[in-house]
């Protein structure tokens, strides 16, 4: 883990689509393995089609049959990506991700964009908020969630590399981005965002992570010193990574843009459960959104998973700490005795 940014500023980074389109095209230049399925999702057409149009193929809205196509050439010894939203990626090919792709370790990259509520404003059939949960019951497929539009071209370039499947979850639209450098993306190791001994933030997702250094900046001013931990490979999940996070702290808060069963907060409760005994509070999307147009942050707000409960969250594991440590101390005593 590295440390890298102190504070958080609202600095917009790249649009996450553009940065990964250059580096697919940086790919198919170097290696004419590549093949570019496309779904109709816009854009495409227009950047990798013109400069490779033997390694572009537009299948159609036909998520089912995008997979399929993409084992196929997977088998023949290309390097399919696929590309459609997250939601339908996951939900709408599930089945045919499962067993033409992962079933056989196929070398296929799924890039699937407008993740959680990133395009809230087309409504319910466009939310993500189940997609991680799906990737990472495939246990041979590799998940990454950038929270820093700036990884994107890094952990595209480190996916190519894999023997097996990969699942890239994208945002629609660009985000802010800590202050600083671009990051050192490493592929299955956290990064630490911000140090701090009394209760440590790890967030995945680009406004999770904006959430949770805004958050860390106003507990500053208290005098709490939170650290801030992103976690931006879901599987392989750096396990000690995360472990050298929790420990010592009040607890963790865990922050992700997807419902509470089976994202982040899971695979990181998992992991702490096993080895240590720290409260933890998890916020992710919870009730039922899509009952009004909402942008993705408002929408987010609206369903448990801001600045402020970050902030309200790390406050309670401190007050718990506060209240439970005399009685750690009474026992410890009485066991002296």
């Amino acid at each position: 883990m590295t440390a890298v940014a102190e504070t958080a500023e609202a600095v917009l980074g790249p649009d996450p689509r553009t940065a990964y389109r250059e580096a697919l095209l940086e790919l198919a230049a170097a290696d004419p393995r590549v093949i570019c399925l496309d779904s109709d999702t816009g854009g495409l057409e227009d950047t990798f089609a013109e400069q490779f149009p033997d390694q572009y193929v537009n299948i159609g809205i036909a998520e089912a049959n995008l997979m399929t196509v993409a084992a196929g050439l997977a088998s023949r010894g290309f390097i399919p990506y696929v590309h459609t939203m997250a939601t339908f990626a996951t939900m709408r090919a599930a089945e045919f991700l499962k067993l033409d792709v992962v079933g056989n370790r196929l070398p296929v990259r799924v890039i699937a964009t407008h993740g959680g509520l990133s395009a809230a404003h087309f409504g319910t059939t466009h939310f993500a908020l189940e997609d991680l949960a799906v990737a990472r019951a495939l246990a041979e497929l590799a998940v990454v969630v950038p929270g820093d539009g700036r990884q994107i071209g890094a952990a595209t370039r480190q996916l190519h590399e894999l023997p097996g499947p990969a699942y890239l979850r994208l945002g629609r639209s660009a985000t802010p981005v800590p202050p600083g450098p671009a990051p050192d993306f490493r592929l299955g190791r956290a990064r630490v965002l911000r140090d701090g001994t009394d209760v440590t933030i790890v967030a995945t997702g680009p406004l999770p992570l904006l959430f949770a250094l805004e958050a860390a900046d106003d507990l500053a001013g208290d005098g709490i010193a939170a650290q801030v931990l992103e976690l931006h490979t879901l599987h392989p999940l750096d396990r000690d990574g995360l472990l050298a996070g929790c420990r010592g702290r009040a607890g963790v808060v865990t922050v992700e843009e997807h419902r509470p069963q089976g994202g982040m907060g899971d695979a990181a409760a998992e992991v702490a459960s096993a080895d240590l005994a720290v409260p933890m509070r998890r916020l992710a999307v919870r009730g039922t959104p899509g009952a009004r147009v909402a942008s993705q942050r408002d929408a987010l707000a609206a369903h448990g998973v801001s600045t402020a409960a970050v902030v309200d969250a790390a406050r309670q594991l401190l007050a718990h700490d506060q209240n439970e440590r005399p009685a750690r101390h009474g026992a410890a005593a009485t066991r002296t005795r």
